[in-house]
């Protein structure tokens, strides 16, 4: 997406989507700031404002927005009663939707268990009846909404959004998951793996002065969302950051891909419940090693330090290869960070370039659990507010 002050997403200067992006981003509040910003005649900020105005996208009211003389300007501000996006997470056992306004604001979310290998049309159709409960709930139209994001746990393929051989999802290779929802809304849908929502969720939520970030999520799986220089990079084909199946040292335990000693098979949720589950321990998956340690079962406690430790281990080339400035660790693991992030620490500044870690911050999620479902919400804010969009809907609507 261009930034809101590049004009080379049209081929006319600062397109009212444009203008709009200004606004939207808190850049411009008055038809002064674009004026002043933009360089265009103050009868060409009128025009581009006054279509935004006409077509529902901006509002304009009169308080004071800073005159030191004479009559106060008039404030623009995003106009979000009539526009919404969904935001939704499918994990291996859950369905998760969010319903924003497109300033970001939550107006309903709901949460259901909902197996993701009961294939796409059990699941999707749920999906479907969720965000018309929440639509009512909400006091919103179906026509309201402006864009659908979808996370799912298994690679993507972003320019289609179909999931390409996801290893938890029986039934949904190529599956066409935007074409399911163009059918029941009307609207765009932007599929993308769920790291690469949390990671947009994190950044912009928790850290939005960071510009390289990555995400780590330490789950059933082990994946890695990144953040470059502000936007979220997929890789060529969409599979960047598949660092669960990274070799750790010579470890030699059998991993679901075929291969051994990935780091998925060393520390990932489901290995560490097998393990516990092999102690005698009732253990079946991530959230029962999280029960575990904070039960103070000892084995539990030192198993997830251990896996800590192991992460810290692929993250240390990550660190010196990327040298982000944050790396947020999430996932159903991260419910115990105290211990999950010492022995990340551990590892990181033990085998780090020390230049690289310098100013480095390891945390912990600050939007938990809602990462997924508030990262495809912003993934889906971002494609309706973007220019070509804006600038589309206004072509449509005057043609």
């Amino acid at each position: 997406m261009s930034s809101p002050t590049d004009p080379s997403s049209s081929a006319v200067p600062y397109s009212p989507g444009e203008v709009l992006a200004l606004i939207s981003s808190g850049a411009a509040a008055t038809r002064a700031d674009i004026a002043r910003i933009t360089g265009l005649a103050r009868s060409t900020v009128s025009q581009r404002v006054d279509a935004l105005i006409a077509h529902g996208f901006v509002d304009e009211d009169n308080a004071d927005g800073g005159s030191t003389g004479g009559r106060p300007p008039r404030r623009l501000q995003l106009r979000t009663e009539e526009h919404a996006v969904a935001g939704v997470d499918l994990g291996a056992s859950h369905c998760r939707v969010a319903l924003m306004d497109v300033g970001g604001a939550m107006l309903a979310t709901r949460e259901d268990p909902l197996s993701i290998a009961d294939g796409p049309d059990v699941v999707l159709r749920h999906v479907e009846r969720t965000m018309h409960t929440l639509l009512g709930e909400a006091g919103r139209e179906a026509g309201t909404l402006r864009s659908i994001g979808v996370g799912v746990p298994g690679p993507v393929e972003f320019s289609t959004g179909r999931p390409v051989d996801p290893p938890i999802m029986p039934g949904w290779h190529q599956y066409p998951i935007p074409e399911f929802f163009v059918a029941g809304f009307g609207v765009r849908a932007l599929v993308d793996n769920d790291v690469n929502v949390m990671a947009l969720g994190e950044q912009r939520r928790a850290f939005p002065d960071t510009r390289f970030l990555l995400y780590l999520k330490v789950g059933t799986g082990i994946g890695c969302g990144i953040i470059a220089d502000g936007r979220l990079h997929r890789g060529a084909r969409g599979c960047a950051g598949d660092i669960g199946h990274i070799r750790v040292g010579d470890k030699e335990e059998e991993c679901r891909c075929g291969n051994s000693g990935c780091l998925e098979a060393v520390a990932g949720g489901a290995a560490l419940a097998g393990r516990l589950a092999g102690l005698g321990l009732e253990a079946a998956s991530g959230s029962d090693v999280v029960r575990l340690v904070k039960s103070g079962n000892r084995e539990a406690v030192r198993m997830v330090r251990e896996a800590g430790r192991a992460v810290g281990e692929v993250l240390a080339g990550l660190v010196n290869f990327f040298n982000p400035d944050t790396v947020v660790v999430g996932g159903a693991l991260a419910a115990v960070h105290d211990q999950l992030l010492a022995g990340v620490r551990e590892a990181v500044y033990r085998r780090s370039h020390p230049l690289a870690t310098h100013v480095l911050r390891i945390e912990p999620s600050r939007t938990g659990e809602n990462a997924a479902a508030v990262g495809a919400g912003i993934l889906a804010i971002e494609h309706a507010l973007s220019p070509a969009q804006v600038d589309g809907q206004l072509a449509r609507a005057m043609a």
